[in-house]
């Protein structure tokens, strides 16, 4: 029963000895991110940080050929082809590093969205990196293009209109009054949602 107890006691302290088990790591890991989500934002600044009135104003401008801009979508590769703003670009955050390759003015008037903000704040920070010197965010993204009542577009379905932005899953990505009282009714997916 000796031999037992002190087994136990010696994962014990191996385990929590471990970095990142324990939970001071992880507030002080969450309080890490926050600094450099705060150092990151001021990359851009905030008059090249846009919401969805002007944000709609410009695509009109650049579908009608009025105005150049390229307007960039940084959505995993699943969302964009789920729905998308019609006529616009795609790049997937995690391969930013191929716009130099594609853009190659660094003085081309270049807007960034994802989902609501965070990876589009990620990428025209990098972009400004980079050297691009007119790098604009629009903040709210597909969130709120949905929520202005603009429509989507992707491959099956041509274009069509969301009427409510409801995000189904279960589990902890979940937010509302509703958590856990929908069951997600697929049982296999190609790609995992989130």
């Amino acid at each position: 029963m000796k031999k037992w107890i002190l087994v136990m006691a010696a994962f014990a302290f191996i385990f929590a000895s471990i970095p990142g088990v324990n939970a001071d790591d992880s507030e002080a890991l969450k309080g890490a991110e926050k600094k450099v989500w705060e150092e990151w934002c001021n990359k851009i600044p905030k008059e090249r940080c846009i919401k969805i009135d002007e944000f709609k104003k410009l695509y009109d401008r650049v579908m009608a050929g009025e105005e150049k801009a390229y307007l960039i979508d940084t959505r995993t590769h699943p969302e964009f082809y789920a729905g998308h703003i019609e006529g616009t670009d795609h790049v997937h955050s995690g391969s930013m590093y191929t716009i130099p390759k594609k853009i190659k003015d660094k003085d081309a008037k270049i807007v960034v969205w994802c989902r609501t903000r965070k990876r589009g704040s990620y990428v025209g920070g990098f972009l400004t990196m980079y050297g691009y010197t007119n790098v604009w965010l629009y903040e709210e993204g597909i969130v709120g293009w949905i929520k202005a009542g603009y429509p989507l577009c992707n491959y099956f379905m041509g274009k069509f209109q969301v009427t409510e932005y409801h995000k189904y899953f279960t589990g902890k990505y979940k937010k509302g009054p509703n958590v856990g009282k929908e069951k997600d009714p697929y049982n296999i997916r190609e790609f995992h949602p989130y």
